[in-house]
């Protein structure tokens, strides 16, 4: 037994040959077709990126620990689960898998930052610093270990992160990825103003993405630019037809700009 073939025996060989001769046709037919992609540890990890790139946070998670099914030891994909989590709103358990994961990496430099992170969104201010100074002391010099140290001094609301930000970007330069983060970040802790920056760069780096569109659009709408994100989030559907966000924030923006005519026929109507 080879490679899941059985060789026959010797004695039956003049008889395969002869076959192989009369089958020639299909033999070379079976030998054009495509072969079955093989789903490995490469297989998965480029499919959890993609679904995290897509912002599909939970199918990203579950394929990360694909990998692990393959390679217990793939440091990468212990992290990137931890993301996920983060991504996910999930901080006390992003936490509790870092330490599960630490165990393993205790030098990790962005499995420290992402710690970091999972602890200043928990409200542990004190505990987030430590790790994202632990992260940087571990010669940690990349793109996410210093948007993670800004996530965690926008925690601790020092103005020190906007140095963190422009650091990650600096590192990455025309990497849509790493500007799509920063905008998400600046997002959940409401600099929504700042957070539109990074998003509009990340659009001109990669208009074709529809999740670029939809998080611009989510921005602009939290900013009261009801046309502009009608603008965007129809870019995204346009994009991407099947994508559920993009009608649902389509409707909370129809509702904010009626909210906001019915502001303003107020302020007319009884205080001028």
């Amino acid at each position: 037994m080879a490679d899941g073939c059985l060789w026959v025996r010797s004695a039956s060989r003049s008889m395969s040959r002869f076959n192989n001769l009369e089958l020639g046709g299909e033999a070379e037919e079976n030998s054009r077709r495509p072969k079955p992609l093989s789903k490995d540890e490469t297989y998965y990890f480029s499919e959890a990126t993609r679904a995290f790139e897509n912002g599909e946070f939970e199918s990203a998670l579950r394929l990360y620990s694909k990998v692990l099914e393959f390679s217990p030891h793939n440091a990468a994909a212990w992290t990137a689960q931890v993301k996920m989590l983060i991504e996910l709103g999930e901080f006390r358990e992003a936490g509790l898998w870092a330490d599960k994961a630490l165990e393993r990496f205790p030098n990790e430099p962005e499995l420290l930052a992402a710690k970091g992170v999972a602890l200043g969104r928990s409200g542990d201010l004190n505990g987030a610093l430590v790790f994202s100074d632990a992260s940087i002391q571990e010669r940690g010099d990349t793109p996410y270990v210093w948007l993670a140290r800004g996530d965690v001094l926008l925690a601790r609301k020092e103005q020190r992160a906007d140095y963190c930000f422009e650091k990650a970007l600096m590192l990455a330069p025309g990497d849509w990825v790493v500007v799509w983060l920063a905008g998400r970040i600046r997002f959940f802790y409401k600099q929504f103003a700042l957070a539109l920056k990074h998003l509009q760069q990340a659009v001109e780096l990669n208009a074709g993405h529809f999740l670029l569109w939809l998080e611009l659009g989510k921005c602009q709408n939290a900013l009261s630019l009801s046309a502009s994100a009608r603008t965007s989030l129809e870019q995204a559907m346009q994009l991407n037809p099947r994508c559920q966000a993009a009608s649902l924030e389509l409707i909370r923006v129809g509702e904010t700009g009626i909210w906001s005519q019915m502001t303003e026929w107020l302020r007319q109507r009884f205080f001028q």
